[in-house]
């Protein structure tokens, strides 16, 4: 694809000569995905992909919810073993599947995934809510518009010890070019960390290494416009780690690999600033959030 349409036109008449292809015209479904034209650009969707989901989890005619998890009831192990764990795992692969487009679903599936070796009647709730939430949101989708910024910007967050289980937390992070969200995660981190700073730097860490792959990925196809990439957190402890190395001396423990991001800022590549929590778009990857705050971050991620 491209902007030349005589290029691309050319390329084609010389792949063709070397190869037989057939020219399908404009993208309309690709492994489930639709790309449905809008006046500002497309939109990725999954909505068939969704509807066929409901149908065969029995939840077609089931009532809307406006969140996929609830902020009130903690998550326990200790319950009544699911009568159907193979049916757990195959409609929790499908929602994986469904994060592609859906973003806001990142965290609740995320959680359900921990679950896999042994799910609870609890745990099959959990699925029914997002079932439920996603009858309610099918024309939701992951929309991509032309922009005229090419800067790469990202949010990263963490909800410290944020596991009743394990007492692990949870990093989140966004990814945008320009205005358009291009990448991000919900995962729980490795170890235990010891304060709200550790949980946040971990949680930059990894987004760190993500943008790194983004840049290296834009300066091979030659779309890289130079800047460096603006990392926002809302922890000024974290913030300060990233700019200063002897920073506390309480962090002496965190594991070497997390640091980079210190190298990474010391050679120009990354601007690490600070960003108020009532503006961290990442937060919806790390926590259940009330329905009011859920929607206005869910509004954000362009969908």
């Amino acid at each position: 694809m491209g902007n030349d349409s005589a290029l691309v036109t050319t390329l084609l008449q010389r792949l063709a000569s070397a190869f037989k292809i057939r020219d399908l015209g404009s993208p309309r479904f690709f492994l489930g995905i639709e790309t449905v034209p809008t006046q500002k650009g497309i939109l990725l969707s999954q909505c068939r992909y969704m509807t066929d989901l409901l149908g065969r989890s029995g939840m077609a005619d089931c009532k809307p919810l406006t969140t996929p998890a609830a902020i009130t009831k903690t998550i326990i192990s200790a319950d009544e073993l699911h009568d159907n764990p193979t049916q757990y795992r195959r409609i929790v692969g499908a929602l994986q599947y469904l994060t592609i487009t859906r973003p806001d679903l990142a965290y609740a599936v995320n959680r359900l995934c921990q679950f896999m070796h042994s799910p609870t009647t609890e745990h099959w709730g959990l699925v029914k809510r997002v079932l439920r939430y996603i009858k309610g949101t099918l024309d939701y989708g992951l929309r991509l518009s032309p922009s005229s910024s090419t800067v790469i910007h990202a949010y990263s967050d963490s909800d410290w010890a944020g596991c009743p289980v394990d007492r692990k937390s949870t990093s989140g992070f966004a990814v945008y070019l320009g205005t358009n969200l291009i990448s991000w995660l919900s995962k729980k981190q490795r170890t235990v960390a010891r304060s709200s700073t550790e949980a946040e730097y971990k949680a930059l860490a990894d987004v760190s290494a993500e943008v790194t792959w983004v840049v290296s990925l834009l300066r091979e196809l030659g779309l890289h416009s130079g800047e460096p990439a603006t990392l926002w957190c809302d922890n000024l402890g974290a913030t300060y780690l990233c700019a200063n190395p002897v920073f506390h001396a309480r962090t002496k423990h965190v594991e070497i690999d997390y640091h980079f991001v210190r190298d990474k800022v010391a050679s120009g590549d990354f601007l690490v600033n600070y960003v108020s929590t009532a503006d961290q778009l990442a937060d919806i990857f790390t926590k259940p959030l009330p329905s009011p705050r859920f929607t206005t971050l869910r509004d954000k991620l362009n969908e």
